[in-house]
């Protein structure tokens, strides 16, 4: 039996809730989104890129958030002092770029305990508290990391739905 990327049942997204709980429960329900895309397709349907001219692939959006997330919120918002699973030196892009031998069950356990260990870093922390960005040398806070991680599934989700619709039509939410 071959694998496939499993089905999720979607978090409803907050319509009353404090500011915590709001950006929280919109960064699950795109979280959610994004795999929710995935859901029934094969390995080989993952790793194909559909919207020509661009080389995009759902396995590639999994393992890009996989980066997106490890980078913001553990090693720029927690300060850990861990590379990024997928890219790197030498290989900025290896987490678009790099799925044709990719082992899409194994990006899509590894993008879950991801986000798991993100949540359980800034769980604590108050959305005022800030961080020097490194490269930027900008003041940010956790507020803004929360925002910029929603804009940043929500334009992804967009690609999302176009590869997801040449693969196999499937389309909506």
């Amino acid at each position: 039996m071959t694998w496939s990327a499993p089905q999720i049942e979607r978090r409803a997204e907050p319509f009353v809730a404090d500011e915590r709980a709001m950006l929280q429960g919109w960064l699950d329900w795109h979280r959610d989104t994004l795999l929710h895309k995935c859901a029934g397709l094969s390995a080989d349907q993952l790793k194909r890129a559909s919207v020509e001219p661009s080389s995009l692939t759902l396995l590639g959006l999994v393992r890009h958030m996989t980066d997106v997330e490890r980078s913001w919120f553990r090693r720029r918002v927690a300060g850990e002092e861990i590379d990024l699973i997928y890219s790197g030196p030498g290989n900025d892009d290896g987490d678009f770029d790099d799925v044709a031998g990719a082992d899409a069950e194994a990006d899509f356990a590894a993008y879950r305990a991801e986000v798991a260990a993100c949540d359980a870093a800034v769980a604590g922390r108050p959305l005022d508290d800030t961080f020097v960005h490194q490269r930027t040398q900008r003041e940010m806070s956790v507020r803004w990391v929360y925002f910029h991680m929603v804009e940043e599934y929500a334009r992804h989700n967009g690609h999302a739905d176009l590869i997801r619709e040449r693969i196999d039509g499937a389309t909506g939410q």
